[in-house]
């Protein structure tokens, strides 16, 4: 099945190395109304900057599963992957209710949702002719910002639709999780009532969970796991992240694909959360993974073959290869 990237359709042999989950730019709904210092030329010389980087470390393509509202824009990450030469995916879909999900979608129903998300899969994003290539679902909000106890109604409204999408396209679905109160489990009894195909769902923000009775629970449902927070430390830190990733591979689950869930340009000014986040956070850049994580994984004894697997393999199958 071919791939929409946002320079046109690619075929899943054609990824190669893969970060499944970063941000060319972010921002919370309302930045548009505070963004009197944003500098586009500026903001995207620095992002081709840090791309190409990550192109001569060996990245060849890019997933930013970025909601329609937290600053989501086609054409940015089209130019974006015209200058630097990487191969991008954007998505369709709304965030969580806590801290996203526009009143317009909350007034409609699963199937208008869906159709919303077929169309920008199928014909392209507004009048860009951009498409998306990935749905994007959040169940949840973020650790320290959110004290999240279930899947609301609402977010539930929102799977069924990603789920319905997904059916009708056959595009793969990436889900946001609180990586401190995480409903993986419950998010996968959703789409197993909608008919979806696990193997395309992956269960994101998971590195930070610990928790091997919920690895192994949505690893042997045959969905993906995403450690695709590497570098966040104030969640939790790489050694933790790591430790789960290391216990994994040693008892055999490799369903498995790496990021960071990295913001280059912040739409808006910064929030004193995100800049506490960001000081806090050291090595929460696109490269850390090539840089220190590939090489730890190395020094643990994992194999070239293995790393291959998590980097290479694990996208182009999850992406139907």
């Amino acid at each position: 099945m071919s791939i929409n990237t946002v320079m046109g359709k690619c075929e899943p042999r054609d990824l190669g190395f893969t970060l499944i989950h970063e941000h060319l730019a972010a921002g919370m709904p309302g930045w548009e109304f505070d963004n009197k210092g944003f500098d586009r030329k500026r903001e995207m010389a620095k992002l081709v900057e840090q791309l190409k980087e990550i192109k001569t470390l060996g990245v060849s393509s890019f997933v930013d599963p970025c909601p329609m509202e937290l600053g989501r824009d086609p054409e940015y990450a089209a130019e974006a992957a015209e200058k630097s030469g990487l191969k991008v995916i954007i998505a369709t879909g709304v965030y969580n209710e806590a801290l996203g999900f526009p009143q317009h979608f909350r007034m409609l129903g699963p199937d208008d949702i869906a159709e919303v998300y077929v169309s920008e899969l199928t014909e392209g994003i507004g009048k860009t002719g951009i498409k998306a290539g990935i749905i994007k679902t959040a169940t949840g909000g973020v650790p320290g910002w959110t004290n999240d106890t279930e899947i609301t109604k609402l977010e539930k409204k929102a799977l069924a639709a990603a789920a319905r999408a997904h059916k009708a396209t056959g595009a793969p679905i990436l889900c946001h999780n609180n990586e401190l109160a995480p409903f993986g489990r419950e998010t996968l009894d959703i789409f197993e009532e909608e008919g979806v195909d696990f193997n395309r769902v992956l269960i994101g923000h998971a590195c930070g969970v610990g928790n091997m009775r919920y690895y192994f629970d949505i690893l042997e449902r045959g969905a993906w796991l995403g450690f695709d927070r590497f570098g966040i430390a104030p969640i939790a830190s790489d050694k933790m992240r790591l430790a789960s990733l290391f216990g994994l591979l040693a008892v055999g689950y490799d369903r498995i694909m790496l990021s960071h869930d990295a913001v280059a340009c912040w739409l808006g000014r910064k929030t004193k959360a995100a800049e506490e986040m960001i000081k806090a956070s050291p090595d929460w850049n696109y490269s850390h993974i090539c840089k220190n994580i590939i090489p730890a994984l190395r020094k643990g004894g994992v194999s070239e073959q293995t790393i291959r697997t998590l980097t290479v393999d694990n996208p182009r199958n999850y992406f139907g290869g």
